[in-house]
C-alpha cells in the first residue's frame, strides 16, 4: 500500500490533484479499477500452472499459452497488447519521473543558485521543456542499463518488487508529517537516508552480485567477510525471502532514525506551523492554499506566464474569472484565492515548492497575530511534555513486557524440550529393552538351540543392558549438569599428561580397528584448572566418536594442543566422511546423531547421542568453549576443539 500510494503516477493522479470533489469518486472508483485491472491474470495465471507444471517463466503465461495450442493469432494480438500496454507504462512514469525532477530537485536548486540567471529570461518553459526531455532520456538511459547490467536475472515482478521496497521508504516521514507534530525536517531526513541505505544493502547490491558485477563472496560471506553482515540474512536474522528481509530491517532504521532525530530538538517555528497545518487540519479552518496575504493581478499574471507562455495563462485567467461569475479578468480581486489558483497553475509547471518560492517574491503575506504565536508556543510546549512523560512510560512499558515476553517465551522453550526429551528418551530406551525382550524369548522358548547361537544371542543380551545401563548414566549425568547439581572438583590438570592418559586408554581398541591413533603436536607447559576426572570424559567422548566414523582399515586419527597466555586449545580431528556444516550445532543436541557427509540410508552410527552435550556442559562450566569444524583439507574430515582458560602456575584451589 505504501509503495502504491508514493508512486509517480500516484502523485500526479492524486497529490497533484487540485478539486477535492474528485475524491468522492475516487475512493470507489481507483479501487475498483485495481481490482479488475488484476481480475483477468488470475484465470492466465491459473491456466499456465495447470498447463506448464515448471520451467516456463510465469510472466510469459498469456504469449506462450495460445502458442502452445498452435493459435498464432491470438498469441500476436496478445502480443501487440502487452507491448503496448508497456510501452504505456514506460511513457507515464518516465514523464512523471522527468516531471518530479524538473520540479523538485532542479528548479528548486536553480532558483537558490541561480535566482538572476532565471531573472533575465522572459519565457522560461522552453528551459523547462529542455530539463524534461534530458531527463527522459537520462532515466532511460539508467534503466536500460539496469536492464542490461542485473534486471536479465531476475522476472519482471522481482524488479517492481525492488522498486516497491524503495518507494516505500518515504512512508515514515509522509504519515509522520501528517499525524506527528514532533517531526522535524533534519529527523525525515536521516530516516529516508538510513531506510535507502538498508535497502541499497540488502537488496540493490545482491542484484549486481546475482550478475557477477560485485564478488561472489559478497553473496556467501558477506561484507567484508563478516558472516553477521550477511547481505540476506541481515544481523542473524533468517526464514525470510529477500523483499520481506529488506523491508524489514529498512523500515526498521528508518522509522527509528525519523523518531530519534527528531526527538533530539523541539520543531522550530517554521516546522511548528506546518505541523499545525497538516496536524491539526480537521480542527480548523485554513486560507485556501494556506496563504493569509494578498498581491497585484499585474504582477502574477506576468510571473505566471514566465513558466506556462502568454496565451495559455490568460486563457486559465480569463477562465477562473467566469467560474467566480466575473465579465473579465481585470476585475478578479487580489486575495488569497487568486493567489491560491496561481500557485495551482505554477505548481504543475515547476512544482509546489518552486511554486511557493516563486510566489513569495510577489505576494506580500500577513504576518502572524500574537494570539497564533502564543497558540504555537503553548501547543510545542505541550507536545514536549506530554513526549517526555509517555517516554517515559513507554520505557517502563517496553522494559516489563519485554521482561514478560522473555519469561515466556523461556517457559515455552523449557516445556517444548520437556516434550522433545520424553518422546526421545522412550524411543531410546525401547530400543535395547526391545532387543532384550526379543532375544530373550527366543532363548526361552527354543530349548533346543545349538550353545553357539545360544551364547550369540546371550552376548547379544549383554551388550544391549550394557547399552541401556550406559544411556540411563549418560541421562542421569546430564540432567546432574544442567540442574546445577554435579559433583566438580578442580585442580590444576597438565594437559598433555591428560592426552596422553586417554589416547593410552584407547590405544587397544585403536589397534583392535586398524586404526591409527597419532598425536601431532603438544605444546609443553599447558595447565589448566578443571575437574580431571571431567575432562578425561571430554577427551574420550571425542575420541570415541572418531572412532565410530573413520574407514575400518586406513582411519586416522590425530590429537593436538596448543596454547598463548590466555588459553588452552585441545583439537581431534579426523579421516572420516565430516559433518555437513548445516550439522555443525545441531550434533551438540541431545539424541542427535550425524551421519556425516555421506547418504543417510546408510545407517546411524552407534551411541546414544548424549556424549557431545554433556562434554559441551563440562567445558563450558570450566570458562572454555566446544565446537565442531570441517576438515581443512580432502583427508581431514571431522574436526572437534575445545579451549579453557590457560593457568599461569601450578596451583590447587
Amino acid at each position: 500500500m505504501a509503495s502504491v500510494r508514493f508512486f509517480p503516477s500516484f502523485t500526479r493522479i492524486v497529490v497533484r490533484n487540485v478539486d477535492e470533489s474528485h475524491l468522492k469518486r475516487a475512493v470507489w472508483l481507483f479501487p475498483l479499477y485495481l481490482f479488475l485491472i488484476n481480475l483477468f491474470v488470475l484465470p492466465v495465471a491459473m491456466a499456465g500452472l495447470l498447463y506448464f507444471p515448471s520451467g516456463v517463466d510465469a510472466d510469459t503465461f498469456v504469449l506462450t499459452l495460445p502458442m502452445a495450442q498452435h493459435q498464432q493469432l491470438i498469441a500476436l494480438l496478445a502480443y501487440l497488447g502487452g507491448l503496448a500496454a508497456a510501452t504505456g507504462m514506460v511513457i507515464v512514469e518516465t514523464i512523471a519521473l522527468a516531471t518530479m525532477i524538473c520540479n523538485d530537485l532542479l528548479m528548486p536548486v536553480l532558483l537558490r543558485i541561480a535566482p538572476v540567471l532565471l531573472a533575465t529570461r522572459s519565457n522560461l518553459s522552453s528551459l523547462l521543456l529542455t530539463i524534461r526531455r534530458c531527463a527522459i532520456v537520462l532515466i532511460l538511459a539508467l534503466a536500460y542499463g539496469y536492464f542490461r547490467f542485473a534486471g536479465e536475472s531476475y522476472a519482471l515482478v522481482s524488479i517492481g518488487l525492488i522498486s516497491f521496497a524503495a518507494v516505500a521508504q518515504f512512508a515514515p516521514a509522509v504519515l509522520g508529517g501528517l499525524y506527528w507534530k514532533g517531526g522535524t525536517r533534519n529527523g525525515a531526513v536521516a530516516g529516508l537516508m538510513a531506510g535507502f541505505t538498508i535497502w541499497m544493502y540488502t537488496l540493490l547490491l545482491p542484484s549486481f552480485a546475482k550478475t557477477g558485477w560485485l564478488p561472489a563472496q559478497f553473496m556467501q560471506t558477506g561484507f567484508f567477510g563478516i558472516e553477521f553482515l550477511h547481505p540476506l540474512h541481515l544481523f542473524g536474522l533468517g526464514g525470510f525471502d529477500v523483499i520481506t528481509h529488506c523491508l524489514m530491517w529498512s523500515m526498521l532504521a528508518n522509522l527509528c532514525a525519523y523518531i530519534a532525530v527528531s526527538l533530539l530538538r523541539a520543531p522550530n517555528a517554521g516546522e511548528a506551523r506546518q505541523a499545525n497545518l497538516f496536524v491539526s487540519r480537521g480542527s480548523q479552518v485554513l486560507h485556501p492554499g494556506g496563504w493569509s496575504g494578498g498581491a497585484q493581478l499585474s504582477e502574477l499574471i506576468p510571473l505566471v506566464s514566465r513558466f506556462l507562455g502568454a496565451e495559455r495563462t490568460q486563457e486559465a485567467f480569463d477562465r477562473y474569472a467566469q467560474e467566480r461569475g466575473l465579465p473579465a479578468t481585470t476585475q478578479l480581486p487580489a486575495d488569497a484565492q487568486l493567489v491560491n489558483f496561481a500557485e495551482s497553475l505554477l505548481a504543475g509547471a515547476i512544482g509546489s515548492a518552486s511554486a511557493r518560492a516563486m510566489l513569495a517574491s510577489v505576494v506580500t503575506e500577513e504576518a502572524l497575530d500574537m494570539e497564533e504565536v502564543m497558540s504555537i508556543l503553548d501547543e510545542a510546549s505541550q507536545l514536549r511534555s506530554y513526549s517526555r512523560e509517555i517516554e517515559e512510560k513507554s520505557r517502563e512499558l517496553s522494559l516489563a513486557t519485554a521482561e514478560l515476553r522473555h519469561a515466556n517465551q523461556r517457559l515455552q522453550e523449557l516445556d517444548q524440550m520437556k516434550d522433545n526429551f520424553v518422546a526421545t528418551v522412550t524411543h531410546e530406551l525401547r530400543t535395547p529393552l526391545t532387543s532384550i525382550r526379543l532375544f530373550s524369548e527366543i532363548l526361552h522358548n527354543d530349548p533346543d538351540m545349538s550353545l553357539n547361537e545360544r551364547t550369540r544371542f546371550l552376548g547379544i543380551v549383554v551388550s544391549e543392558t550394557e547399552r541401556l545401563s550406559r544411556l540411563i548414566n549418560q541421562i542421569l549425568d546430564l540432567a546432574k549438569l544442567e540442574s546445577g547439581q554435579g559433583e566438580w572438583t578442580r585442580t590444576t590438570v597438565d594437559v598433555a599428561e591428560l592426552i596422553l592418559d586417554a589416547v593410552t586408554t584407547l590405544t587397544a581398541l585403536a589397534a583392535e580397528r586398524n586404526i591409527a591413533l597419532n598425536i601431532d603436536k603438544i605444546a609443553s607447559g599447558l595447565v589448566v584448572v578443571a575437574d580431571r576426572d571431567r575432562l578425561m570424559q571430554v577427551m574420550q567422548n571425542l575420541l570415541s566418536n572418531a572412532f565410530k566414523f573413520v574407514p575400518p582399515f586406513g582411519g586416522i586419527v590425530n590429537v593436538s594442543a596448543t596454547g598463548d597466555e590466555h588459553q588452552v586449545r585441545i583439537t581431534v580431528s579426523d579421516n572420516g566422511p565430516g559433518i555437513n556444516p548445516d550439522e555443525h550445532e545441531l550434533i551438540f543436541e541431545k539424541f542427535h546423531q550425524s551421519t556425516g557427509k555421506r547418504d543417510s540410508l546408510t545407517g546411524k552410527p552407534k551411541g546414544t547421542g548424549l556424549g557431545l552435550p554433556i562434554s559441551r556442559q563440562i567445558v563450558e562450566h570450566f570458562g572454555g568453549r566446544l565446537w565442531a569444524e570441517t576438515g581443512t583439507s580432502e583427508s581431514i574430515g571431522a574436526c572437534f576443539c575445545f579451549t579453557l582458560p590457560r593457568q599461569a602456575s601450578v596451583e590447587v584451589t
